[in-house]
């Protein structure tokens, strides 16, 4: 069971489905709500853990009536949190509205994850400890630094997803021993890129391509599925991703497409994030 360690935002998320989105100074009628806990950072963790890895994660919740359930989540998903910690103030949240094609817009307000701003001695050990250690950008980027720079000094992979896109210094590309990004991301951070030994690019319901460190590239196609809501469907890739590293790309880009195919089925981030038998009984034979 490979072990990985997240480091990470946790966000509760307001879920609004509509029969389309509306345009600026526009108001819909919605058709539903929700609460669903998500954030990029709890979402890979749970990913991950619910395709076989044994998952940590540090983070950061608020003081408010959000802060229990999005520690909970994490618990019963099987994510160890004694490095999730509490701060004064609000949790991060994200506004998330889904049309009837499954498209979503979302706007996060970091809260807490905005104040991960340093990491704690036990943090740095469990990261020294782990195979992989996975990043996003709703936490501040000297922190995410942080964690690449000592899980490099201590032989654990780097896996990053740059997303919210953001233009970051060149010396957190250097810790960078994968990328996972979409289209778009990949587009737009084309030359920094160049230089990250692995980089996986999902093309959504085509499935996903893998450059190498010599040059070589493969692609896996996609699982053809329903589409209900695509939000999560990159965090539950790059989760699976994190989890079947060990296995070579190829195979870990067998479980990812797999994996996140199936979260595009479901309403939700995390509630959608499928179970381990139900991910192995849609791989492809």
């Amino acid at each position: 069971m490979a072990r990985i360690v997240v480091v990470g935002s946790i966000n509760m998320d307001l879920v609004t489905t509509v029969g389309r989105r509306p345009a600026a100074g526009e108001t819909v009628s919605g058709e539903s709500f929700a609460l669903v806990p998500g954030g990029k950072g709890s979402n890979q963790a749970i990913a991950a853990r619910r395709a076989g890895g044994e998952v940590e994660f540090v983070g950061a919740v608020g003081n408010d009536v959000f802060a229990g359930a999005l520690r909970d989540v994490l618990r019963e998903a099987g994510v160890g949190v004694e490095r999730l910690r509490g701060v004064a103030g609000a949790s991060g949240v994200a506004a998330i509205v889904v049309d009837e094609s499954g498209e979503n817009t979302i706007i996060v307000v970091a809260g807490a994850n905005g104040r991960m701003t340093e990491l704690a001695p036990a943090d740095l050990e469990t990261i020294a400890g782990a195979d992989v250690l996975m990043c996003q950008l709703e936490i501040p980027v000297p922190t995410v630094l942080a964690a690449a720079r000592h899980a490099r000094a201590n032989g654990t992979v780097v896996m990053l997803n740059p997303s919210p896109v953001q233009e970051l210094p060149a010396e957190v590309w250097a810790e960078i021993d994968v990328a996972v990004v979409n289209e778009g991301e990949a587009e737009q951070l084309a030359s920094a890129l160049a230089d990250v030994p692995h980089v996986i690019t999902t093309l959504g319901g085509k499935g996903a391509s893998y450059r190498g460190p010599d040059g070589e590239t493969l692609t896996q196609p996609g699982v053809p599925v329903e589409v209900v809501d695509t939000t999560g469907a990159g965090d539950t890739f790059t989760g699976a991703l994190a989890a079947h590293w060990d296995e070579g790309p190829e195979r870990a880009l067998v479980w990812a497409c797999t994996a996140g195919a199936l979260a595009t089925t479901k309403l939700g981030a995390s509630a959608s994030i499928p179970e381990l038998a139900e991910i192995r009984g849609a791989l492809p034979r």
